[in-house]
């Protein structure tokens, strides 16, 4: 049995640490609200830690999935941080999504402690961290990677090593960028649809079978008619996903341009109210 450890409990880690836990791992959480690592344990055993250190002592891997740049610095780097308690030889799988250049620095300074990093962002949002079928896109060596893939396949259906360290963070940047313009299409389409008085729930069934079919479709077409959007995905971090796409595009030369459009309706949403709305709301904007 592994000892692990999982360091933020929000609406993805909360339900990835639990299918740790029901697959006979030896789990420690920590979350930085202690009532909510109080509540897990309470719900599928294992112990809480005051800090991501006393988290991570001992533990063979330890993964994190928290907010953005700055919080994973925080739980990874301070006094009382992840690497401050990580054994030599132990590893640290970020799932947060962050920027590819957060995860090549704490690549190298896993490196010099001898410990080993692995960059891996999570896609399938909250149903799919409940239902163990996220995806996952890795980056790091191949050898720490199939070490932790049986690991992670306790709440994953699919992952894939993208390439070395930082490679996840550039394969989920790519994913935002595929999926907020697929919302956009299907925006468009529902709100034709409704105004032309189309049967909807006629229309997603009919047309999810053909080549308009895509997640977002089958999960969100019927919600985003209803203008449901107190689930998923908030808009806030949409945003903070796309302006590290933003950046990375700059370094490269990438040209994003149709996708910065959709970041400046996606403002207009939080104008709204919607800032915690899930992605989805981007048909709001039709509306007015």
């Amino acid at each position: 049995m592994k000892k692990v450890a999982f360091i933020g409990l929000g609406v993805m880690g909360y339900p990835m640490a639990g299918h740790l836990k029901n697959a006979g791992f030896d789990v420690c959480v920590y979350n930085r609200t202690t009532a909510k690592a109080e509540k897990w344990v309470k719900e599928f055993g294992g112990c809480l830690a005051n800090t991501p250190r006393e988290a991570a002592e001992g533990c063979e891997i330890v993964f994190s999935c928290v907010g953005n740049d700055n919080d994973v610095r925080q739980v990874v780097l301070g006094d009382d941080g992840i690497f401050s308690g990580l054994a030599i030889g132990a590893i640290l799988v970020d799932h947060t999504t962050a920027s590819a250049e957060l995860a090549r620095d704490l690549d190298s300074l896993a490196k010099l402690q001898n410990k080993h990093f692995i960059d891996a962002p999570v896609s399938g949002g909250q149903a799919g961290a409940e239902n163990g079928v996220l995806t996952i896109m890795a980056g790091g060596e191949l050898n720490i990677f199939e070490q932790i893939k049986p690991v992670i396949d306790t709440y994953a259906r699919f992952s894939q090593l993208m390439g070395k360290v930082g490679s996840g963070q550039l394969a989920k940047m790519v994913n935002q960028i595929c999926f907020v313009n697929t919302v956009q299409g299907l925006a468009e389409g529902l709100n034709f649809a409704q105004k032309a008085g189309l049967d909807t729930d006629k229309l997603i069934e009919t047309i999810s079978k053909g080549a308009a079919g895509s997640w977002q479709m089958d999960n969100r077409g019927k919600t985003m008619c209803a203008r449901e959007f107190d689930f998923g995905f908030a808009v806030d971090w949409v945003r903070k996903d796309l302006a590290m796409a933003f950046s990375e595009a700059e370094k490269i030369g990438a040209d994003l341009t149709v996708t910065k459009q959709l970041d400046g309706y996606y403002e207009t949403v939080q104008k709204k109210g919607g800032n915690r709305w899930d992605t989805s709301s981007l048909i709001t904007r039709l509306d007015d």
